[in-house]
């Protein structure tokens, strides 16, 4: 409770129930709770890394390998930990890849600054360095970045390799880097890549191997009726955001009937509606027929008379992708469609994969909008796949984006601690200190392959630092050997952007951790669970937030 004395009488400014960690403790308990992130996850990293299990309260598991899928999912309740989650999360958004790269660079530039801390080097200095270390890095990776062409495929494939190595998808990595390949440079147009016209629809059945890429859109429908055909040729798409069914009253009506003859009209005038409602498709010309509500059964029957494929309950994402793959205009009702609105597909069909019926769009002139099928045995193999494939897509994107990417294997993170070293003796004042611990901090990515490869780790960075120092600039380390090699020759390669976000977003997390000295937690924050009104410490409690993660993730690890 902070008080202030007045006389002899003590002022309370805070609330009793408050909780206050004031200087060095903050300090200390913040750079803790970033380290503990970080930690968690540092095992995953690399060719080598191991996955994490995750079971949560309802008992859905997840397996992965993802840096962004364990923190999200591990329900991190300390804030300045949540601070390092966003960190992942920035990274996922951005690039859709690093994401462990980029909490370990930010979980050891803290545990960097530790050091320094109990050095009396104040908290402001160490900032500023580290600031000032994380520009000059952005410029030297420039330096060492390479141009790729945006139809070098064999670069672009290795990229989306890359991505997947170390992660579920690895076992067939050169069929689905080839798939990921094709299906961003199938969606790029003037406006940009939007990876979200790149449907992934994940199959449960069959391997890895059986996986493909569909230059169309694949919908998780049926046919509404059995009297439909099951295939269109050369057929004009209609997308119709509502539904083909009567419209209910606003309000509760009563209609009263007094006659049989009444009761007749009423529903001969029902049919005749919905009648009118399958001509008017029909009449536009439309041979397939793709609905955001339901149809009704009368709808139904007058539609499959007039040899429409009609399917309901369409999500907007598919419409959206539907529209795009065979450039029909979506409508909000029946009496809106024209011929303009009607899109193209070389074949609308229904075809079974793996036992469950979906509708196929292809022979889509140009198509901007693609289905990626992915195959795996088990449910918790696909979704392991598709968080490779999205890491993948992602990568690939970020590089016909910005057309440069550097060597991988801990290479540009050795090149840069090098070059921040000679920056270093240029900074005067104590931020020279913060720069070489920035150096240092980087070099935590090199250190933790080794480790999790089985390696020595202070060999590997000696023998990697010679290479460097000689000129080497793509030598990384190789993790199923142990050698260094040119990881440019052996290609393995990451978009500039993966390393350049990681860098900066690391060390604007960082800094913001480092500048806190007080942390005021509100007294409800301050107190646990109803069941036991236990005091916990401040901000949700290292001992409760990052305690509880510790426990759950002990077994894991």
């Amino acid at each position: 409770m902070a008080q202030q004395q007045m006389g002899n009488q003590p002022l309370i400014v805070l609330s009793e129930d408050s909780q206050r960690t004031s200087g060095k403790d903050a300090q200390s308990m913040n750079v803790q709770a970033g380290k503990a992130v970080a930690e968690s996850v540092r095992t995953t990293l690399g060719p080598k890394g191991m996955d994490k299990m995750l079971v949560d309260s309802t008992g859905n598991v997840i397996v992965t390998n993802d840096g962004v899928t364990l923190l999200s999912e591990m329900e991190i309740d300390h804030p300045a930990a949540d601070m390092i989650v966003e960190v992942a999360e920035t990274q996922e958004d951005e690039v859709g890849d690093g994401t462990t790269s980029a909490v370990v660079i930010s979980g050891e530039l803290l545990s960097q600054a530790e050091d320094l801390l109990e050095q009396d080097i104040h908290a402001t200095t160490l900032a500023q360095g580290y600031r000032q270390a994380a520009e000059e890095a952005t410029e030297a990776l420039e330096d060492v970045a390479i141009d790729v062409d945006a139809d070098d495929n064999e670069i672009l494939e290795q990229i989306a390799a890359t991505a997947m190595t170390g992660k579920g998808a690895e076992s067939a990595r050169d069929l689905l880097s080839e798939l990921v390949v094709d299906a961003v440079q199938s969606v790029a147009d003037d406006d940009g890549i939007d990876t979200d016209n790149i449907k992934v629809e994940k199959v449960v059945g069959g391997s890895i191997e059986n996986s493909e890429l569909v230059e169309g859109v694949i919908v998780d429908k049926e046919r509404v009726s059995d009297s439909m055909p099951y295939f269109a040729e050369d057929a004009n798409v209609a997308i119709i955001d509502g539904a083909l069914e009567i419209k209910e009253t606003e309000i509760d009506a009563e209609v009263n009937v007094t006659d049989p003859d009444q009761l007749e009209q009423f529903l001969e005038q029902e049919e005749a509606q919905l009648r009118e409602m399958a001509e008017q498709v029909a009449d536009v010309g439309a041979d397939v027929v793709f609905v955001d509500g339901g149809i009704d059964d009368m709808a139904q029957h007058y539609l499959a008379q007039e040899g429409i494929i009609a399917v309901r309950r369409v999500k907007s994402s598919d419409q959206g992708q539907l529209a795009r793959a065979t450039g029909a205009t979506p409508v909000s009702s029946v009496d809106d469609l024209t011929e303009d609105d009607l899109g193209f597909a070389g074949s609308v069909a229904q075809k079974e994969i793996a036992g469950d019926q979906r509708i196929f769009v292809e022979d889509v002139e140009d198509a901007k909008a693609v289905t990626l099928i992915l195959r795996g045995g088990t449910e918790h193999v696909i979704d392991e796949v598709d968080r490779a494939i999205e890491d993948s897509l992602g990568v690939v994107r970020t590089t016909l984006e910005d057309g440069k990417v550097v060597a991988g294997g801990g290479a540009p993170e050795v090149e840069l601690s090098l070059a921040l070293r000679d920056y270093a003796d240029s900074v005067g004042g104590r931020e020279q200190l913060a720069v070489e611990a920035f150096a240092d901090a980087l070099e935590v990515i090199p250190r933790t392959l080794a480790e999790n490869a089985g390696l020595d780790p202070i060999d590997s960075l000696v023998e990697l630092r010679a290479d460097h120092d000689g000129g080497e600039t793509t030598s990384g380390l190789d993790a199923y050997t142990g050698d260094t090699i040119d990881m440019a020759e052996e290609g393995v390669y990451e978009p500039l952007r993966v390393k350049t976000q990681a860098i900066e977003s690391a060390t604007e997390a960082a800094v913001m951790l480092l500048r806190i000295d007080d942390v005021i937690a509100a007294g409800d924050l301050a107190v646990a669970d109803d069941d036991d009104d236990e005091e916990m410490p401040p901000g949700g409690g290292m001992g409760g937030g990052m305690g509880g993660m510790g426990g759950g993730m002990g077994g894991m690890m």
